[in-house]
């Protein structure tokens, strides 16, 4: 039994998939303003069409583990979006400029046979001891370690390896680059690791623009402010003594309409300066309407009574509001807002980090986050002009913070590393370091650390037949120095950084589904320490394919060994694990009778089938899913959704489930279930009508499309749409707006609309039971086979566009 199978299904591939990625990356290169994004495009669009000739004229295999004809399975090759391999290898290519370099030193032709050669010979192998002594190297794809491992298998006096291993290279010896680029830095700190270099913290601080919304704010609380108290005061000059709001009972003498002419001079002036805030300029505003009052009568226009009424209420709402020009109360207030407004931008602020960050090493951590972003020193402040003392913001510490180098555990515990997707992300560098301490030579395991991480980044292929992707132990390379492998000792490291690293997983993210890359990295531990844990990735293709690998069930019998016997879990989600365990025995029994593993667990597919259509309903008579839909819709509280990405099928039936929508440009809505042969489970059959009409809903539902962000609002799928800038603040304010209001008001209100609107609880149950009814039947195969192939529930597929792709 394969124990870490990708689960794939059995299909040949499409493909429409590359058609549409060639279609959108030709698009993009044709009409988009940026002329770099145009250049990637370009480059994106060779390769698609790479792809497609490739599956054309048989030299592409695409769904296998060896894509690309006459090229063994260990070539990396290069793989684009969804796992489709190019035809090119990873390592192939023009030579780089290290290699040209090295082939003028050696005096041979620029040429890879030839530095091959000159590698191998012996001078070239006392090149590649003095790199292995070093560390200063940097293995960014796998190949490149090859012939670092045959310097060292030959000086170790493992000749018949190190022959061998050439012999395995020397056909690929003119396409592929082996070995790696030189480097002035040494070896990673085995312990230390960092999320962002330094110069990445930088890209990321330079990037930060000064904020239009930000300028505007600091515009009107430094400028149209303190004129429009100034405009206020002059107005207020010709008000009698008794009645001192009621403007224009005194007749202006000719100082006052100088000094009026003089604003109004400022005021063009202010306009032409100031360009952020555009409020002064509406008529209707109070600062617009004693502007214009001004104008009129500097004019020589007498005012008629509407025109001094509008007046005469901007005065005195002014007053009311923030009280007298030069009073105590309205001085206070002016203060403050000066202060605010004198405060340094974050875009300058940004700059000043980003100074501090040049002197450090750009591709390396930071060791040490606090001098990086302490406030703004005296001699800083006399070279940019920020105020001595400037504290910095947030916003601008993030990017340093995501760069400090430490454990593992320290990012995870100061929130650098937030959440388990980013653990990932990082765990390789951990895991290279551990898998190393297998080789007792100093020079052997760094050159393994160094191959283990440039491994760690090999994209994954789509791969069809429950095959499984290449493992680092397939490799020619790093079979040729297995035997230097010293095990007991690697397993117990492995067994130690498997534990920490799983605790540290599920301490820190408890709840949370651990994403598949981190799987992998815990199951190269696990198999390592020699643990038998069979360690499974999140499947939520297999609802609709009811296709699972063994090591799922052997998984669930490892569970039923610990949980089973009337635990308390066991109790609580209703798990029978006796019928786990029994199913376990049979087909482990099936299997011995074959002459090949098994490759599927049917049993465990249609037990898993029949545990989600059974589960046990809810207090409403609901099944647990249905229900919180509709207790959803039911709380008293006002619920309110924020949504920026794409929230489609479930996504969009929760989303329907909330009170109010509030939608940022990103956004992406739809129902897609019926273009795979399904009718919606969550009720938006229910919701949608009330919503956006029964027409609307209907072509939304039987559409299966996508609906972007404006078009969703303007058939009432979402409220409105607000500048992505300004989404998160908005919706923060509405929620703190409607939550400052009374509370039996609230509630109440929200009842009398949710016995108008809401869909009854009898919907939820018949849209549920329809799902599970049209659901994964086998009429609907191909297309559903199809779109996973293309990438259905991974981030860079079919997803992107799946509206559209569901109908092809």
């Amino acid at each position: 039994m394969n124990d870490d199978a990708d689960q794939q299904h059995f299909a040949e591939a499409n493909p429409a998939y590359a058609s549409g990625q060639l279609a959108r990356a030709l698009s993009t290169a044709l009409t988009h303003d940026d002329p770099d994004t145009r250049r990637r495009a370009g480059e994106r669009q060779r390769a698609w069409r790479s792809v497609l000739a490739g599956m054309a004229n048989g030299l592409l295999t695409i769904g296998s583990r060896t894509p690309v004809r006459d090229l063994p399975a260990w070539v990396t090759p290069e793989v684009l979006r969804g796992g489709f391999a190019t035809g090119a290898p990873s390592a192939g290519g023009p030579m780089t400029r290290y290699e040209t370099e090295a082939a003028r030193r050696a005096g041979v032709p620029q040429d890879r046979a030839a530095l091959f050669a000159y590698w191998v010979s012996e001078d070239g192998l006392a090149q590649l001891y003095e790199l292995l002594d070093s560390g200063r190297y940097e293995v960014t794809v796998p190949e490149e370690a090859a012939l670092l491992t045959v310097a060292w298998l030959a000086r170790a006096g493992e000749t018949d390896a190190a022959i061998g291993l050439v012999e395995e290279l020397a056909p690929f010896a003119g396409r592929l680059r082996f070995t790696p680029r030189p480097s002035t830095r040494p070896a990673p700190d085995p312990g230390m690791v960092h999320r962002r270099t330094v110069a990445e913290a930088g890209e990321s601080l330079a990037r930060r623009q000064t904020s239009e919304a930000v300028e505007t704010q600091r515009e009107a609380l430094a400028v149209w402010q303190p004129f429009g108290d100034e405009l206020l005061a002059h107005w207020l000059e010709t008000a009698d003594p008794g009645e001192p709001l009621r403007v224009l009972t005194r007749t202006p003498d000719a100082a006052w309409h100088e000094h009026g002419a003089e604003l109004l001079r400022r005021y063009r002036d202010l306009s032409e300066r100031h360009t952020y805030c555009t409020k002064h300029r509406k008529p209707k505003a109070n600062l617009g309407i004693m502007r214009g009052a001004l104008e009129e009568v500097a004019a020589g226009r007498e005012l008629d009574a509407r025109r001094l009424g509008l007046l005469r209420h901007a005065v005195t709402s002014m007053v009311r509001r923030r009280g007298l020009p030069g009073s105590a109360q309205l001085t206070a207030l002016r203060r403050g807002q000066a202060a605010q407004a004198a405060l340094p931008s974050h875009h300058a602020l940004a700059q000043l980090v980003l100074r501090r960050l040049s002197d450090l090493d750009q591709q390396a951590g930071v060791a040490e986050v606090a001098p990086l972003v302490a406030e703004v020193s005296e001699e800083e402040a006399g070279e940019t002009g920020l105020p001595a003392g400037a504290v910095i913001p947030a916003g601008v510490r993030r990017p340093v913070e995501s760069a400090l180098s430490a454990p593992l555990s320290t990012l995870v515990e100061r929130g650098v590393v937030p959440s388990a997707e980013v653990l990932a992300e990082l765990v390789p560098q951990l895991v290279a370091a551990t898998t190393a301490q297998a080789y007792p030579d100093p020079a052997l395991r760094t050159l393994a650390a160094a191959h283990h991480r440039a491994f760690a980044g090999r994209r994954s292929l789509l791969l069809l037949n429950l095959q499984h992707q290449v493992r680092a132990e397939e490799l020619p390379w790093v079979r040729a120095v297995a035997g230097q492998r010293e095990e007991g000792a690697a397993g117990a490291v492995s067994a130690v950084a498997f534990r920490r690293l799983g605790e540290l997983a599920v301490q820190a993210f408890p709840g949370t589904i651990l994403p598949n890359p981190l799987i992998r990295e815990l199951s190269l531990l696990a198999r390592q320490a020699e643990l038998g844990a069979p360690l499974v990735e999140e499947l939520a293709a297999d609802i609709f394919m009811g296709t699972f690998s063994p090591k799922f069930l052997a998984a669930a019998r490892v569970a039923a060994e610990l949980l089973g016997g009337g635990s308390l879990y066991e109790r609580y989600y209703a798990i029978d694990y006796r019928a786990i365990r029994n199913l376990a025995i049979v087909e482990a029994g099936e299997t011995l009778t074959t002459s090949y593993g098994a490759r599927t667990s049917p049993g465990f597919a249609k037990l898993c089938v029949a545990r989600v259509a059974a589960m046990k309903p809810a207090a409403s008579g609901l099944h647990p899913f249905a229900d919180n839909l509709f207790r959803l819709g039911k709380v008293p509280a006002v619920t309110i959704s924020e949504i920026n990405g794409r929230a489609r099928g479930a996504g969009s039936e929760f989303v329907l489930a909330t009170d109010i929508r509030f939608a940022g440009p990103g956004t992406i809505l739809g129902q897609f279930e019926v273009g795979v042969g399904s009718v919606p489970g969550g009720n938006p059959t229910g919701r949608l009508p009330h919503l956006v009409g029964r027409g609307r809903a209907l072509e939304i539902l039987l559409g299966a499309d996508d609906f972007p962000a404006e078009l969703a609002a303007a058939y009432g799928y979402v409220n409105r749409v607000l500048p992505e800038n300004e989404l998160e603040q908005f919706v923060d304010g509405f929620a703190r707006r409607v939550a400052g209001f009374d509370k039996t008001a609230v509630t109440r209100t929200k009842a009398l609309v949710d016995v108008e609107s809401l869909p009854t609880e009898q919907s939820y149950g018949a849209s549920l039971q329809a799902f599970f009814q049209t659901s994964g039947r086998p009429e609907n195969a191909d297309r559903v086979r199809s779109l996973f192939e293309r990438g259905l529930q991974q981030p860079d597929g079919v997803e992107l566009d799946l509206g559209r792709r569901v109908a092809e």
